[in-house]
């Protein structure tokens, strides 16, 4: 099976991250195939490649890229909410002028076009938070 995942919460500020990471894991497992990975709200903050996780919690964000490197999966950040929340790409801090960007290489940003692809190309869009 063919899944894609919307994960709209923030890394740390409820469970819903983590179950959208575990659940990926373990469709992986199992041998199922997940197409995309799509972040908005303040989901886009796992992209960041400038926060520190404690060393006792769980680091989501090197998770996230270790899943999607080891998996070639695609991790897309919605960019209304990044540019919102100040997640930016190189691109993106050299058209509004910012002196330094903080997205992680393993995340792309895109606009909401990616998440209605990956719902018509899976068998499954599963969306994590809300």
């Amino acid at each position: 099976m063919i899944f894609s995942l919307h994960v709209i919460d923030g890394p740390y500020s409820k469970q819903s991250n983590l179950s959208a990471l575990r659940f990926c894991e373990a469709a992986l497992i199992k041998g199922h195939r997940i197409k995309r990975v799509f972040f908005s709200g303040d989901g886009v903050l796992s992209g960041s490649d400038l926060a520190v996780t404690p060393q006792d919690e769980v680091d989501l964000y090197k998770a996230w890229q270790s899943v999607a490197t080891d998996h070639q999966i695609e991790l897309v950040v919605c960019v209304s909410a990044c540019l919102r929340r100040g997640v930016l790409n190189v691109t993106e801090a050299e058209r509004y002028e910012k002196q330094n960007h903080n997205l992680s290489d393993a995340f792309v940003l895109s606009g909401l076009g990616q998440l209605v692809e990956a719902g018509l190309e899976s068998d499954r869009l599963i969306t994590f938070g809300g």
